[in-house]
C-alpha cells in the first residue's frame, strides 16, 4: 500500500514538474516572440526614415543645382528653349546600371502580384513621358521670361493643384499640421515675389512675355502635381507594388519617352542649327558650355530619383511638400552665386518654409507614434494568446 503511494506522488511530482517547465518555456518563447517583434518594426523605421531623408536631400540637391545651373545657361548666353527641356530629361541613361542589378536581385525572389500587361505598362509611360516632356518645354519657357522670384512663387502652387489630385486619386487625408505646412510653404514662395527683383540677373521682359511666362510656368506647376499623382496612383492601384525596380522603370522609361518628344522637338524648331555658334558665344567658355548642360542633366535625375523615392515611401503630397522647400534655397544660393541681394523678405521666406517643413515632419512623427502603437496592441494579444 505505501508502495502504490509512493509511485503515485512520483508521478504526481514528475506531471507537475512538466507543467511548471512548460509553463517557463511557453512564457520565454512569449518574451522572445515579443522582443522579436518588438525590435523588427523598430528597425524597420529607422530605415524608413533614413530613407525618406536620403531622398530628401537627393530632391533639395537636384532641384537647387539643376535651377541654378539653368539660370546660369541662360545668363551667360543660352538661348535654347528645347534644348534646356531636353536637358531635364536626358540624364536617364545613367540609372540603366541601377536598374540591372536590381533586376537580378529581384529575380531571385517570388513574387506574388501579377504584373499588368505590356500594353497597359507602355500606355503608362506613354502617358507620362508625353506629360513630362510638357512640363520640361514649360519650365523652359517660364524660366526664360520671368525672374527667379516669379518662377518659384508660381512653382509653390504645385501644393495646390497636388492636394486637389492627391484627394481625389489618392485618398490624401488632411490634418491640421498638414494643412499648417502647405499654408506656410505656400507663403513662404508666395513672399519671395513682393521685393523689387531688380538683382536677379534677368532683363525686363515685355508684357507679353511675362504674360507667357506666367501661364507656362502655372501650367508646369499643375502637370508636375499631375504627374506625382498619377505616378502614385499607377505604383498603388495597378502595379500594386511598392519596390525599387518600379521606381527605375520609371524614372527611365517615362524619360525615354520625353526625350524622344523633346528631341524631335528640338530638330523640328530648327534651334539644333543655332547650337554650335551659342556655344562658341558662350560667356564661360566651350568648356564650361559643355560641362553646365551635362550638369543640368545629372542633377535633373538626381532630384527624380528623390521625388519618385518620397512618393514610394510617403506620398506624392509629401514629395511636393519637400520640392516646394527648396524653392527659397535657390535665392540663398544665388546670393552666392550671382551676387544677387539678400533681402528680409527673403529671410523670412525661409524661416516660414523651415516652420512649415517641420509642420509636415511633426505629422508624420505622430503617424509613426501611432502605428507603433497599434504594433505593440496586437503584439501583446499574440504574446497573450501563446500563455493562454
Amino acid at each position: 500500500m505505501q508502495l502504490k503511494k509512493s509511485k503515485y506522488m512520483s508521478r504526481v511530482s514528475f506531471q507537475v514538474q512538466g507543467a511548471a517547465q512548460e509553463s517557463k518555456f511557453t512564457e520565454s518563447a512569449g518574451k522572445a516572440i515579443g522582443n522579436q517583434q518588438s525590435s523588427v518594426p523598430l528597425l524597420n523605421q529607422y530605415k524608413r526614415w533614413l530613407l525618406m531623408a536620403l531622398f530628401a536631400l537627393l530632391v533639395l540637391f537636384g532641384q537647387s543645382a539643376a535651377t541654378l545651373l539653368g539660370r546660369l545657361y541662360y545668363v551667360k548666353g543660352g538661348n535654347s528653349k528645347w534644348l534646356s527641356a531636353f536637358l531635364q530629361v536626358a540624364g536617364f541613361p545613367i540609372l540603366l546600371p541601377f536598374l540591372y542589378n536590381t533586376k537580378n536581385r529581384k529575380n531571385n525572389s517570388t513574387e506574388q502580384t501579377k504584373p499588368p500587361s505590356p500594353i497597359v505598362l507602355g500606355s503608362i509611360y506613354m502617358v507620362l513621358g508625353t506629360l513630362l516632356a510638357a512640363v520640361g518645354m514649360l519650365c523652359s519657357v517660364g524660366l526664360l521670361y520671368l525672374p527667379v522670384s516669379t518662377f518659384s512663387l508660381i512653382n509653390a502652387t504645385q501644393l495646390g493643384f497636388n492636394a486637389l489630385f492627391s484627394f481625389f486619386l489618392n485618398s490624401q487625408k488632411f490634418t491640421p499640421f498638414i494643412v499648417n505646412s502647405l499654408v506656410l510653404l505656400t507663403t513662404s514662395s508666395a513672399l519671395l515675389v513682393l521685393q523689387n527683383d531688380d538683382s536677379s540677373g534677368f532683363s525686363k521682359s515685355s508684357k507679353g512675355k511675362y504674360i507667357i511666362g506666367f501661364i507656362c510656368t502655372l501650367l508646369a506647376a499643375a502637370l508636375s502635381s499631375l504627374i506625382l499623382s498619377l505616378t502614385q496612383f499607377a505604383i498603388n492601384k495597378i502595379l500594386k507594388r511598392q519596390r525599387v525596380k518600379e521606381l527605375f522603370d520609371f524614372l527611365i522609361y517615362e524619360s525615354l519617352v520625353a526625350s524622344c518628344i523633346l528631341l524631335i522637338g528640338l530638330f523640328a524648331s530648327g534651334e539644333w542649327k543655332t547650337l554650335t555658334a551659342e556655344m562658341n558665344k558662350f560667356a564661360l567658355g566651350k568648356t564650361s558650355y559643355t560641362m553646365t548642360l551635362m550638369w543640368i542633366a545629372v542633377c535633373w535625375q538626381i532630384f527624380s530619383i528623390g521625388i519618385v523615392g518620397l512618393i514610394l515611401k510617403v506620398s506624392s503630397l509629401f514629395a511636393n511638400v519637400i520640392s516646394t522647400l527648396g524653392l527659397p534655397i535657390v535665392p540663398i544660393l544665388a546670393v552666392f552665386m550671382f551676387k544677387d541681394k539678400m533681402s528680409g523678405v527673403k529671410a523670412v521666406a525661409i524661416l516660414l518654409a523651415i516652420w512649415g517643413f517641420i509642420s509636415y515632419i511633426y505629422q508624420h512623427y505622430l503617424d509613426d507614434l501611432e502605428s507603433k502603437s497599434r504594433k505593440k496592441d496586437v503584439s501583446s494579444n499574440e504574446i497573450s494568446l501563446i500563455q493562454n
